[in-house]
């Protein structure tokens, strides 16, 4: 029986403990909330901290999963690993190259297993996505975006989360990670640019942006993401892969609007477009969001049990996250930033 501590009860969170709830394999040994309340009626019982540190010390798990904000995200899983428990982290594995560097060489170091949040990874639909798309032979053009049009409560957690993350950097490093698989090519350089179109968010922070990347295979690739009750619903989920034999496209899925959480992963079908003629992949029985972050928890006890190797893993996390960082860094600038090999 593995022992999970949870830490961090927002919407990945309380995803992630309801997975670890269910799972005859794992017992949950604590909950971490700011509040210190635990309203969700399956997870009454649990004991429930509010400093992450002393239930760390308190209740030993084998396995945290940090589902915090951004900026605690390297920190927390650096002294979970320390204390001698595996990870998993939610994406972005940290705020800076240098720290997410820190935390892989701190599960190499003592032999733990991490494991980064990438949804995706776990979705059938977008794993046949980037096995059309290597069917096909680069180099490729990327066109993908995620905008939403968030108010109410929605608002206000990605007013949240832009207090450390914008959000190409949130949402980014999901598509970014797919671009990497399909090409299996090293980043060159970053070109971004970026707005703060709302008074509600600090001055510094912007929360629209767009950015081009290159990489040394001559494959080029687009993402797109903004957040508030001003973004438009319009085109608001591209997702296009281009390559000279042809394109592979994910096909408007029946989505209730740019905040639906479920619509965000859903694919409905795969249109894949060679010049002799086209073929319609039809994904039925999609999974919903409760169901990928089972799979990703399912994923992380195996990872533990079976001693999976994750290197690739880890190298893949740090090197979509420096592309999404660095192009932070080109909306800040003004100026285009080049990239040095990434390695964790």
């Amino acid at each position: 029986m593995t022992r999970v501590l949870i830490a961090g009860l927002g919407n990945m969170g309380l995803s992630h403990a309801l997975a670890h709830h269910k799972e005859d394999g794992a017992e949950i040994v604590g909950l971490v909330n700011r509040s210190g309340q635990v309203d969700h009626p399956d997870l009454q019982g649990y004991p429930v901290f509010t400093d992450f540190h002393a239930a760390l010390e308190d209740t030993k798990p084998d396995l945290v999963v940090v589902a915090t904000y951004s900026d605690s995200h390297a920190d927390y899983a650096v002294a979970a690993m320390e204390a001698g428990a595996h990870v998993f982290v939610e994406k972005p594995l940290a705020t800076t190259v240098k720290d997410a560097r820190r935390v892989v060489a701190t599960a190499k170091a003592t032999g733990r297993k991490l494991v980064v949040g990438y949804i995706l990874r776990h979705h059938p639909s977008w794993v046949r996505l980037i096995e059309e798309s290597r069917a096909l032979g680069g180099p490729y053009v990327f066109r993908m975006n995620l905008n939403q049009q968030s108010k109410g409560a929605e608002w206000e957690t990605h007013k949240a989360l832009m207090q450390t993350t914008a959000p190409i950097v949130d949402c980014g490093v999901h598509y970014v990670d797919v671009w990497c698989q399909i090409t299996d090519a090293k980043p060159v350089q970053v070109n971004a640019m970026g707005l703060r179109l709302s008074d509600e968010i600090a001055p510094e922070m912007y929360n629209y942006g767009q950015f081009q990347v290159t990489f040394d295979d001559g494959s080029v690739g687009w993402y797109e993401a903004g957040w508030g009750p001003m973004m438009s619903e319009t085109a608001f989920f591209v997702k296009d892969v281009i390559s000279p034999k042809g394109s592979v496209s994910i096909t408007e899925a029946d989505k209730s609007g740019s905040s639906d959480v479920d619509g965000h992963t859903r694919v409905g079908g795969l249109l894949v477009h060679r010049p002799e003629g086209d073929q319609l992949i039809d994904l039925p029985d999609e999974p919903g969001h409760q169901d990928l972050c089972d799979a990703e928890q399912a994923y992380m006890l195996r990872a533990i049990r079976e001693d999976l190797d994750l290197s690739r893993h880890a190298r893949d996390a740090v090197q979509s996250l420096a592309i999404c960082l660095a192009a932070d860094e080109s909306v800040r600038t003004g100026t285009p930033v080049k990239l040095k090999e990434v390695t964790p």
